[in-house]
């Protein structure tokens, strides 16, 4: 069982807030370095880095580029980078960077992955944390799982320091505390649109939630929350983009992120959405929301 002193400091660490991002985002690593020092500087405890894969460069320059944020793998995949050398790698970087590598795991989808090589991913997944344990260097504390269902949610709370739901609305959070227990982090992401106009917020939303619509691992727990299967059909209904992205003006989508806290979220990584999200990173809206939600602006 993993350590609650230890994880307690990781929530301390993290903050109430942190971003999350493409690895396509971070191109430029020289530039990452000098966004990453803005987004520590606006007050975020994290970036987030999705689809993660060795040697995890990116994650390296932003923390070249930063003394107290954390920077989280979200998620390293578990079929595609062996776990002796995530272990390795996890171990260098925290060396260089004083513990503030997290590593953040998941199964991904068949879809992604290939249904050959996509069986028993639960299994595979308390084999995976197995492997990464006989390495030694990837402490229970030190690491995440990506996990929806309570089966899942229970491995993140025994082997892990917690749980990273992704894609999920307010009452997933609090079904996953109470599945979890008050001990574990709860780490919960959310997508956000600033923009008020329900047209055109829509429509921003819809460009990256098309991705989603073909993964049941998604499309079957949203149905948990008062979705039905022709929600998904085509480009997806007006009620799956609500649900997936947080849209509006600066109160209503601080509200959205707020009932992630008031439902047992240690921590909300908050993925904004533009127009150009897919490539360009959203530093307005960063420094926006910083404002909105009220963060503790570090001195450069």
């Amino acid at each position: 069982m993993p350590d609650q002193q230890k994880v307690d400091e990781l929530k301390r660490r993290l903050t109430r807030y942190g971003v999350w991002t493409g690895a396509q985002q971070w191109t430029d690593l020289g530039r990452a370095r000098e966004v990453a020092a803005e987004v520590e500087s606006l007050g975020y405890g994290a970036i987030w880095v999705g689809v993660s894969s060795l040697p995890f460069e990116v994650h390296e320059a932003l923390l070249a580029g930063t003394t107290d944020l954390l920077v989280v793998t979200g998620i390293v995949s578990i079929w595609d980078n062996p776990a002796a050398e995530v272990a390795e790698r996890h171990r260098e970087l925290n060396a260089t960077y004083g513990d503030r590598f997290v590593l953040g795991l998941g199964n991904s989808h068949a879809q992604r992955v290939g249904e050959q090589t996509y069986v028993k991913p639960y299994s595979r997944t308390v084999a995976y944390l197995d492997e990464l344990d006989a390495a030694g260097t990837v402490p229970e504390e030190g690491r995440l799982l990506a996990a929806l269902r309570p089966r899942m949610l229970g491995l993140a709370g025994n082997r892990t320091a917690g749980a990273h739901p992704y894609l999920m609305p307010p009452e997933h959070t609090a079904h996953a505390r109470a599945a979890l227990g008050a001990g574990p982090l709860l780490a919960a992401e959310q997508k956000v649109v600033l923009e008020a106009d329900p047209a055109r917020a829509r429509a921003i939303a819809r460009q990256r939630l098309s991705m989603y619509l073909g993964l049941p691992n998604y499309t079957g727990a949203l149905q948990d929350y008062g979705l039905e299967p022709e929600d998904f059909e085509g480009e997806g209904s007006d009620r799956w983009v609500d649900l997936g992205a947080a849209w509006g003006d600066e109160d209503a989508v601080r509200g959205r992120l707020q009932a992630h806290h008031d439902a047992g979220a240690d921590h909300v990584l908050v993925q904004v959405l533009t127009e150009d999200s897919s490539s360009d990173l959203p530093l307005v809206e960063w420094r926006t929301l910083a404002s909105t939600l009220q963060l503790r602006a570090r001195c450069s």
